[in-house]
């Protein structure tokens, strides 16, 4: 990224901060504070967030104000997301979050190697950029986005990559929601290892 990050990650391209419910995956319908980074070159075509890729659009923000932000509000759970959040060293962020009592939550594509340390990793990974098994490795959710039937391979691939304690989700692309729920439907129900995600938050009209 174009952006003098510091690489003790103190300062972070910050894109967006928001209290809002989880709506996707294991953790739905739990409050919690999210903090989008903004830069990525994974480059999803469906992504719903494109303004987060250029990160040099978003300013740069010191590490103790996002915790000092997150810190008031009731939920004491913070997530992390971009954007690609691993990117950047997210080691500083997460020790500062931890010692306000905060629990750390990351969703990411895993194509950076992992820093930070996580109460819960979603890995999300995408087909235009292999995560690494770093990240693989300490994953508690995968969960695979199904835009087309394809997908369902590519999620096979990469629950071999995971622990066998790690949560299995398949999440319909929202532009393709009715085509691809009942193909999801029909492949848990073929292939309970697996579990459905959805996008409440759309469904809910909640940020």
């Amino acid at each position: 990224m174009a952006h003098q990050v510091p690489e003790d990650g103190t300062l972070l391209p910050l894109m967006e901060e928001f209290y809002t419910i989880q709506g996707e995956g294991y953790n739905t319908g739990k409050a919690a504070y999210f903090i989008r980074l903004g830069g990525c070159d994974v480059g999803c075509h469906w992504c719903d967030v494109k303004e987060s890729w250029d990160a040099e659009l978003h300013p740069l923000t010191a590490a103790d104000t996002i915790v000092a932000n997150a810190k008031v509000h009731p939920s004491k759970a913070v997530v992390v997301t971009g954007g690609e959040p691993l990117i950047y060293n997210l080691d500083y962020l997460t020790a500062k979050l931890h010692e306000e009592g905060i629990k750390t939550f990351i969703e990411t594509s895993g194509a950076y190697p992992l820093s930070g340390d996580w109460d819960w990793i979603c890995l999300s990974p995408k087909k235009f950029k292999a995560p690494m098994q770093n990240v693989a490795d300490k994953a508690h959710e995968l969960k695979v986005i199904i835009f087309n039937k394809s997908d369902f391979e590519f999620a096979e691939h990469n629950a071999t990559r995971v622990s066998p304690d790690c949560k299995l989700y398949l999440q319909p692309e929202w532009s393709k929601n009715k085509e691809m729920a009942p193909l999801i439907v029909e492949y848990v129900m073929n292939n309970p290892q697996w579990e459905i995600s959805l996008q409440t938050h759309k469904y809910l009209n909640i940020p």
